[in-house]
């Protein structure tokens, strides 16, 4: 395979990888965004099950983009030392980590609200609280914020 094709290749994938880690979350957003807006602890349980689908294409491309991503680097002789490059690996690191920390408390709120619709119970305080938590809206907004950023400097190489 000479150099052009392997190059293309890892392309390829690294952007497929892309695709997916974006889709995963834009999914999970959108699905947690309507779940804080139900009544019902049925339909937040629903919805936030959802969000559990774009977790798992956000793993999936967030490792296709790494290595990938790495391997472009090697490939198209960009070298570490660029400060583009450098940035989009620190801002990837941080959006992974802020989406870890933001991804808690949906969690605990999927599985309350599992449980409240098993009881046929109404949207308790907690639940509502766990939804609306400031800290794990601004770490998930924060996080597809890096994301944004990475793109910008994927497309432009400043």
């Amino acid at each position: 395979m000479d150099e052009l094709t392997r190059y293309e290749l890892v392309l390829f994938f690294h952007l497929l990888g892309a695709l997916l880690f974006i889709a995963g979350i834009v999914l999970a957003g959108v699905a947690f965004e309507a779940a804080r807006r139900r009544q019902r602890p049925a339909e937040i349980a629903l919805l936030l099950g959802l969000t559990r689908v774009g977790v798992a294409l956000v793993g999936i491309g967030a490792l296709l983009v790494l290595g990938f991503g790495l391997w472009l680097v090697h490939l198209g002789g960009f070298g570490y030392g660029a400060g583009w490059i450098d940035a989009a690996i620190g801002l990837y690191l941080a959006a992974l980590a802020l989406a870890a920390v933001g991804g808690r408390r949906p969690k605990q709120a999927r599985l309350l609200a599992t449980r409240l619709a098993a009881r046929d119970a109404p949207v308790s305080a907690e639940l509502r609280a766990l939804l609306n938590d400031p800290l794990s809206l601004a770490a998930n907004y924060t996080s597809a914020a890096a994301v944004l950023a990475i793109l910008v400097l994927m497309v432009f190489k400043p």
